[in-house]
């Protein structure tokens, strides 16, 4: 940063994604959630740095490429949208502005499918509808669409690839709650065709609806690793904070977390959530490991409601 500084905004992060899955990373805005998306793409802004690897492992004729190490160019002409699709969390930044929803979409037709012109409309107007995009908006320019439309256009286009790992950031942004299931079953489909799926999300629900495993994320760490069936129901989370998350739905106990996140630049001493945690001691002064699938000092038991 200016004047010489450095902030962690993702740290440690470690987990795999198999072909078929759905992982859901879940946490309050801040937390680093949509920067290690855009890590994994290349994306980041120029001052940032990355350490360590997330290889994508190549499946026929596709190499292994470890995504934080590949070039401008190799992550431009064989990565983005062939091998890993973006949902963006801000579709009107990444739509062109000058040019319709419907030539955007033939375009990515072309480039990623190779559809001949005389297929184009047909092919145009069933990529839409797959992202439930009313035809009728096709010829608008992305300035004459509603966030959530513009919401559907950039899912749309992130779907025609059909590339084995799609990273889904925030897509149910702006969609009123019909949308938000269809747009959901839709993700789910691409994961049941075999594609892996890393859907960052508020929308606790619509993890729920089609997430295999939570993790959920806090100041830049990834402090619980679980089973979605197990996170949203039977024994629930462990980590005092992913539990407080599900308390603080308005369909559970609608209990806020008192506080608020750290800045990450200013973090606490320790485990970064001890400042609003009721279990909190002075062992919470160090900073408690990952183990794979938790960390914290005082983790709710197993089976313990």
């Amino acid at each position: 940063m200016r004047g010489g500084g450095h902030v962690a905004a993702v740290t440690d992060a470690s987990f795999d994604l198999a072909a078929g899955e759905c992982l859901a990373l879940v946490g309050e805005s801040g937390c680093g959630k949509s920067v290690l998306a855009s890590a994994l793409l290349g994306l980041l802004p120029g001052n940032a740095e990355t350490a360590g690897s997330a290889v994508l492992y190549g499946t026929g004729a596709d190499e292994d490429i470890d995504l934080l190490t590949a070039g401008e160019r190799t992550l431009a002409r064989t990565v983005r949208g062939r091998r890993v699709a973006l949902v963006p969390q801000s579709p009107a930044a990444h739509l062109t502005p000058v040019r319709t929803i419907r030539a955007q979409l033939a375009e990515t037709l072309r480039e990623l499918r190779g559809t001949p012109r005389r297929e184009l409309r047909a092919a145009t107007e069933a990529a839409a509808e797959r992202a439930a995009f009313p035809l009728g908006h096709l010829d608008r320019h992305p300035h004459q669409l509603s966030g959530g439309l513009a919401q559907r256009a950039a899912t749309a286009m992130a779907l025609i690839g059909d590339a084995p790992l799609l990273l889904a950031d925030e897509p149910t942004t702006g969609l009123d709650r019909d949308l938000v299931e269809r747009t959901a079953d839709e993700l789910r489909r691409c994961a049941d065709d075999g594609r892996a799926l890393l859907m960052i999300t508020h929308d606790l629900a619509a993890a729920e609806r089609i997430a295999d495993r939570v993790a959920v994320m806090y100041a830049g760490r990834v402090v619980e690793l679980a089973d979605a069936a197990s996170y949203f129901g039977g024994t629930g989370p462990r980590h005092p904070y992913a539990r407080s998350l599900l308390d603080a739905l308005p369909e559970r106990a609608f209990t806020p977390i008192p506080g608020m996140p750290p800045e990450l630049g200013d973090l606490p001493a320790g485990c970064a959530f001890a400042p609003r945690c009721e279990r909190a001691t002075g062992r919470c002064g160090t900073p408690p490991p990952f183990d794979g699938r938790i960390a914290c000092h005082h983790p709710e038991e197993p089976g313990r409601a």
